[in-house]
């Protein structure tokens, strides 16, 4: 008997794999060993001048500091007069030293009195953008006229094309990942099969087309917002040696070894299967060396490519990067298998006539494993990002999460209602899903085969009639395979909770996309307290007014002081006051003043004298208030030459 070698096509994969995966988990290791652990998600920490602050004379140069690093360029920094033009220099300089993150502008020289405005805008470290703008004034504060830029960092139709990139490279990895691994786990004969192929193929497709979008829109998406620095050689360049272009780059790079993974899935693992199906001898440690360097060097590469989402994100930044960055691998590789894997059973179900029972019994354990995964490993997101019960609900990020938790379990009752159509197909005996078991499909088959056989002994010597036949014949296959899949009521219960599940998916993918460009709760109730108030704080759209009693001591020394300030919010107001003596009459004192203080930015007093209108009624234009928060008033009143006092009360400014 002559042994036959193996031939080199065969060979050549399995012994590649190996030496792939220690290739991918290097770089897996680098990528994590690269990653600089952040402090914070980014916020602005001090500026020089003070936000609110009154200075004596111009300064030359107005800076930023952040808690982490960020992304800034020549346009970021705006510093506008009191009518509203720009008056820095429109340079920016880079004033970071250690881990001091620090920017600048310059400002011209000759600058006069006034309130200054500053708008500002980047992307933080975590690839979010931030922007912001505050006051300080020159001498005394004025009114102003400023209108700040309208385009936000992120924004604009840039903004739109590259979150849209976002969904559909998480979208891509869901159905990549879930899919390839629904082949290998749950049903190694889709390696051969055209729809799971075209699936697997579409999702790498998907995934490295937006890979590609979100590198080279990179520098107009944190710069001008312009399409046409697309094409910006330079600005990709510093792009390149940003943690964000870099995580890209390695997506790249592990989308170019997913290329070999799938060329060998369905190249020499599908025709084992086939040879496996035939009945044709195979080597079973061949097989098995085959099936373990697939599971082994996919496992590596999508955790690889989970890496670079980790390494660029929210994961990266905060409290503990060094427990987030596994843990969000995790969570993403447990929703790609469930969610992507969801579709590729949803797949093979309507294309599928006989798939086995046992195929959707191992996908329901795999599904049931990796929600236990997302699970703790949620848990241990939501909290290290939300922080506390109160940002669940005061947080942009906190409500989101509620949404995606609801999400999760609406999908999970779903999926449990999948489960028990399982058992019931289990209790039924059947070898397949199909109408009949394998025994019907055979027979369909047969009888389609001898339709057509007879179709092609009685075919027409025309044309266009055989044209006709074909066309009716394969609708008549079509249609048997449709009465097929409906006719068993097991099968088609599951495919419909599983279309309701893919459905439900669809939804969670892009509610978890949208939760990754939020900013954290815990970030948000940090950036909160440092600005003295509450997440958020509801101001009343009026004007504000207030009554306070007063009691100077002397002669007609009680009365009330009503005070009236419009619209009662930051900018530019109009103060009016009324002092009446005890009969409610107006009282004409002799000298009223008022100042305004807001303690948790150590701003103020700022002093205000107003101007007599009539009897009892004073008034001032063009009251300057540059922030919001809780003002506290102070109205002192003197109603002789000797007899005065002050009186005071806290008021919301929106």
């Amino acid at each position: 008997m002559t042994a036959t070698a193996p031939s080199p096509a065969r060979t050549y994969a399995p012994a590649l794999l190996p030496r792939l995966v220690l290739v991918l988990a290097a770089l897996l290791a680098a990528l994590f060993t690269a990653a600089a652990p952040a402090t914070a998600h980014a916020a602005l920490t001090a500026s020089d001048p003070g936000d609110g602050s009154v200075v004596a004379t111009a300064p030359n140069q107005v800076s930023l500091s952040f808690s982490e690093q960020v992304a800034m360029g020549d346009d970021s920094i705006r510093v506008m007069d009191p009518q509203g033009r720009r008056v820095d220099t429109g340079e920016l300089r880079d004033m970071c030293s250690g881990s001091v993150v620090r920017y600048g502008i310059g400002l011209h020289s000759g600058l006069p009195n006034g309130t200054y405005t500053v708008a500002w805008q980047a992307v933080s470290a975590d690839s979010h953008p931030i922007s912001g703008a505050f006051t300080f004034s020159v001498g005394a504060p004025s009114a102003t006229n400023v209108t700040l830029p309208t385009r936000q960092a992120g924004g604009g139709p840039v903004g739109t094309v590259y979150d849209i990139a976002r969904y559909v490279a998480y979208a891509g990895f869901t159905v990549l990942v879930g899919s390839a691994a629904f082949i290998l786990l749950c049903r190694p004969r889709g390696a051969e099969e055209r729809p799971l192929q075209k699936l697997v193929v579409r999702g790498w497709l998907a995934l490295t087309a937006a890979t590609l979008a979100l590198l080279v829109l990179r520098n107009p998406y944190t710069g001008s917002g312009k399409f046409a620095d697309v094409f910006d050689l330079a600005g990709l360049k510093a792009v390149l040696d940003t943690k964000t272009g870099a995580s890209l780059v390695s997506r790249l790079l592990l989308l170019g070894a997913a290329a070999l993974f799938i060329a060998v899935l369905f190249g020499s693992y599908a025709r084992r299967q086939r040879e496996e199906r035939a009945g044709e001898a195979a080597d079973p440690k061949e097989t098995g060396d085959l099936t373990f360097g697939l599971a082994a060097g996919g496992t590596v590469i999508a955790g690889g490519i989970a890496a670079t989402w980790a390494l660029a994100e929210h994961a990266s930044t905060g409290i503990q990067p060094g427990i987030a960055m596994p843990v969000d691998i995790l969570h993403l590789l447990a929703v790609a298998v469930w969610l992507g894997g969801l579709t590729a059973l949803l797949v093979s179900l309507h294309t599928v006539p006989g798939i086995e029972r046992a195929v959707v019994r191992r996908f329901s354990r795999t599904a049931f494993v990796s929600v236990l995964v997302l699970t703790a490993t949620g848990l241990y997101q939501s909290w290290r990002q939300v922080g506390s019960w109160s940002a669940l609900t005061g947080t942009e990020y906190g409500r989101i999460l509620l949404v995606k938790i609801g999400l999760v379990v609406v999908l999970t009752g779903i999926a449990s209602l999948s489960r028990k159509w399982t058992a019931r197909l289990a209790e039924t005996g059947d070898v397949s899903l199909g109408a009949g078991g394998e025994t019907e499909t055979a027979g369909v088959s047969r009888e389609t085969e001898k339709a057509g056989a007879v179709s092609r002994e009685t075919a027409p010597a025309d044309p266009a009639r055989a044209a006709q036949l074909a066309r009716q014949q394969a609708a008549r296959a079509k249609a048997d395979k449709q009465r097929q899949r409906e006719a068993d009521p097991e099968r088609a219960g599951l495919r419909r909770s599983v279309l309701a599940e893919a459905a439900v998916a669809v939804v969670l993918l892009a509610v978890t996309t949208l939760l990754t460009t939020t900013e954290p709760g815990r970030t948000a109730e940090q950036e909160a307290a440092g600005r003295g108030g509450p997440v958020s704080t509801a101001v009343p759209d009026r004007p504000v007014k207030i009554s306070l009693p007063f009691d100077t001591g002397g002669p007609n020394g009680k009365g009330t002081a009503r005070f009236e300030l419009d619209p009662g919010r930051t900018g530019a107001n109009t103060l009016h006051l009324w002092v009446d003596g005890a009969d409610g009459r107006p009282l004409d004192v002799p000298e009223v003043k008022v100042s305004f203080t807001l303690p948790a930015k150590d701003i103020g007093p700022l002093p205000v004298t107003p101007d007599r209108l009539a009897p009892g009624h004073w008034t001032s234009q063009g009251l300057q208030l540059p922030l919001p928060g809780e003002w506290r008033i102070d109205v002192t009143v003197r109603t002789s030459d000797i007899d005065q006092t002050t009186v005071q009360k806290n008021v919301k400014i929106g």
